[in-house]
């Protein structure tokens, strides 16, 4: 059962959020889409007072650094004419799951940031408190809705049924020291590279391709991870890596810090441009009772889960040309494999 989605929608009327997590990376892209979506933005918390952002589009929203304080407010609004209806979540992986509950156990629906969760258990938990509360979770999977993507998958679903496609994703995205200082570069918070800046790209992958059904992993480290999938309808090789030293030679000399691309088949797919306005559709498409739903979020979590678990098996078998390039130390010395 949803709660108080379509009804306000059909009147018109904004619709008030919660925010958990309003000073981080991620948070703006939420603060757009609640504005650009025509609802409001009523309360915000953070343990982080670097909210200045909060101005440009809702200057009269409670914020606070304590959730004691956060909690106080949220559940006296519940008791008045004019409750909250969603809490948005944009905190470290790790805290997704508890604050997903939080959301449900007060009464509204929740959107959640990537990863939705870091295991596939803490989704049937959810699922299961769905049902209690009345009140849905969804979770953002932007890139189901890019043009050329969505494209890419009717192309594929149109074309011959029994063809097996070979995929070649590299995703490098630079990252400086501080990376590894922060919650993003412990692997019980963050869940791994896999996980952290990938788990988009295996849901596109078997969103595309079919469900998988092999998964197997050449190399993991601190800073990369490479290995193979076996999807339905796809062979996919892989490599997604955090550190500047692995960008190809045209990357290097054009002076970019990320480098993403797919290949199918050997053609490469250009899909770079148009993610400006992906969470403000993403919130669309929930509020009109069409978003992501948190089981959909199921197989790109079984599949980060079962990489992060996994123990490499080194080149062997059929393997991206990048995970030949020489591993790095850890910058602080540290023995971190994932």
């Amino acid at each position: 059962m949803q709660k108080n989605i379509t009804v306000q929608n059909e009147n018109h009327l904004p619709q008030h959020f919660a925010l958990i997590g309003a000073a981080g990376y991620i948070a703006p892209r939420h603060i757009k889409a609640i504005s650009d979506t025509g609802n409001n933005l009523m309360v915000a918390y953070d343990k982080f007072d670097s909210v200045g952002r909060l101005d440009s589009s809702f200057p009269d929203c409670s914020f606070f650094t304590e959730h004691e304080q956060f909690d106080r407010f949220c559940s006296k609004q519940m008791r008045t004419n004019n409750p909250l209806s969603w809490v948005s979540i944009c905190t470290p992986n790790y805290t997704h799951d508890a604050f997903i509950r939080y959301g449900l156990r007060l009464g509204c629906n929740v959107i959640c940031e990537k990863p939705l969760v870091l295991n596939p258990y803490n989704i049937d938990n959810l699922v299961e408190l769905e049902q209690e509360t009345g009140c849905s979770a969804y979770t953002i999977l932007q890139l189901r809705l890019h043009d050329r993507i969505a494209a890419l998958k009717k192309k594929i679903e149109e074309g011959p049924k029994d063809k097996i496609y070979d995929v070649d994703l590299t995703y490098i995205t630079s990252r400086g020291k501080w990376y590894y200082s922060s919650w993003k570069g412990d692997v019980h918070k963050a869940g791994g590279i896999a996980t952290n800046i990938g788990v988009h790209f295996y849901d596109m992958l078997q969103w595309i391709f079919g469900p998988i059904e092999q998964n197997i992993v050449h190399v993991m480290s601190f800073d990369r991870v490479a290995g193979f999938l076996q999807l339905k309808r796809a062979r996919v090789r892989y490599f997604l890596s955090i550190n500047a030293a692995c960008l190809p030679e045209n990357a290097v000399q054009g002076e970019k810090k990320t480098y993403r691309t797919l290949a199918i088949d050997g053609e490469e797919f250009e899909f770079s441009q148009g993610f400006t306005e992906l969470h403000t559709e993403s919130y669309r498409q929930i509020l009109a009772g069409n978003g992501f739903r948190i089981s959909e979020a199921r197989p790109s979590i079984e599949i980060v889960s079962t990489i992060r678990t996994s123990q490499p098996i080194g080149l062997v078998g059929d393997y991206h040309p990048l995970a030949k390039l020489p591993l790095a130390e850890h910058p602080f010395g540290w023995d971190e494999k994932r």
